[in-house]
């Protein structure tokens, strides 16, 4: 049986926040390649697969906000929801040096069933979240790695990225992180702003949605206390910057 390919937990839940775990899930669907990319087991446990902790730090988050959650149910490998429909790595054949075997040869055909299979529907459902009120904040949770394969190790525990199109929520999220004393805070780090076509491009920037992508390095929520751990630091946080900011 085909499964769903986003989940939403609190659907019912009423405040202005709409929580986003684009990269929540290291599953492949049994109809690509038997459940299977080729990869080594150990490799789907990597962050090239998916997200780690995000999704555990979300639904807390959740909770605390008392605001839905909507999570992706399949691996970034098979098709990366954080990607625009044209991007050139929505279906990456190597990512952090390791080759991806059942989409070294992927064709075009393939690649339109994935996204009618997984990424529509997500992206369906998650619009509809975002609809469902006029005043929501859109807040894309990740999580990143602490050194990529040849590259320095990155310093930052947490960081927030933002682009002009949108940005009052995230810079004024920036100010007050950077006020803990005991962070080092990423302001569009580690990756600057944002592409055409992301998750964030295509449910907030369109619209004028307030929002920020929360990029939180995954040895910070690589367990379940971390993950509440931050959870519970952050929501309180998100609270005080939206009242403060009078957004």
């Amino acid at each position: 049986m085909t499964q769903q390919p986003f989940h939403i937990h609190g659907a019912e839940r009423k405040s202005r926040w709409l929580i986003t775990v684009d990269h929540a899930s290291n599953r492949v669907p049994a109809e690509i390649n038997g459940g299977d990319l080729g990869l080594d087991p150990a490799d789907m446990e990597r962050h090239i697969a998916y997200d780690i902790g995000a999704l555990g730090c979300s639904l807390r988050l959740g909770e605390l906000l008392d605001a839905p959650v909507i999570a992706s149910n399949f691996s970034r490998l098979v098709i990366d929801p954080n990607r625009g429909e044209d991007d050139p790595t929505l279906v990456m054949h190597l990512y952090d040096g390791t080759i991806i075997p059942a989409n070294r040869h992927i064709d075009e055909t393939e690649i339109e069933r994935r996204k009618t299979a997984y990424y529509r529907p997500y992206h369906a459902a998650l619009e509809n979240l975002a609809a469902s009120r006029v005043d929501v904040i859109l807040v894309a949770m990740h999580s990143f790695s602490p050194k990529l394969n040849g590259r320095s190790p990155r310093p930052w525990e947490i960081g927030v990225l933002h682009a002009p199109q949108e940005d009052r929520f995230g810079l004024a999220l920036i100010d007050r992180l950077e006020q803990e004393g005991d962070l080092t805070v990423g302001d569009n780090e580690p990756y600057a702003g944002h592409l055409p076509g992301d998750s964030v491009d295509q449910h907030a920037f369109h619209d004028e949605r307030l929002n920020a992508l929360i990029e939180l390095r995954h040895d910070e929520i690589d367990t379940e206390t971390k993950q509440l751990a931050w959870a519970e630091r952050l929501a309180p946080i998100f609270t005080e910057v939206l009242k403060s900011s009078g957004l």
